[in-house]
């Protein structure tokens, strides 16, 4: 066990770290997105927008983009080192259980 993160107050459902290994990104039953320091276990950020339970992230392969999806039907785009929301995709009829990112972005 190297290390152990603390801090939500729902269950945790998906992790991802992003491609150069620096940052990890969870997602949360309680509508967050917790992005943390991959060395160290700190938070970084809390990205909140997402109006129901958040299913799980993915990383651009370039990092630069991070996409989360949610039971509010929606996918979110944000920027990873800012916690800017940069697109919100409508148009699921139901909740969004899985995102990927092809290979070349």
């Amino acid at each position: 066990l190297l290390q152990t993160l603390k801090g939500y107050s729902g269950r945790v459902d998906a992790v991802a770290f992003s491609p150069d290994g620096k940052v990890l990104a969870s997602v949360s039953r309680d509508k967050t997105i917790r992005l943390w320091d991959g060395w160290l276990g700190v938070i970084l950020m809390t990205l909140k927008s997402h109006s129901a339970f958040v299913n799980t992230v993915a990383f651009l392969p370039d990092g630069k983009v991070l996409a989360s999806a949610s039971n509010d039907n929606m996918v979110q785009l944000w920027d990873p080192h800012t916690g800017r929301l940069l697109q919100t995709l409508k148009g699921h009829s139901g909740r969004v259980n899985a995102v990927a990112f092809s290979l070349d972005g």
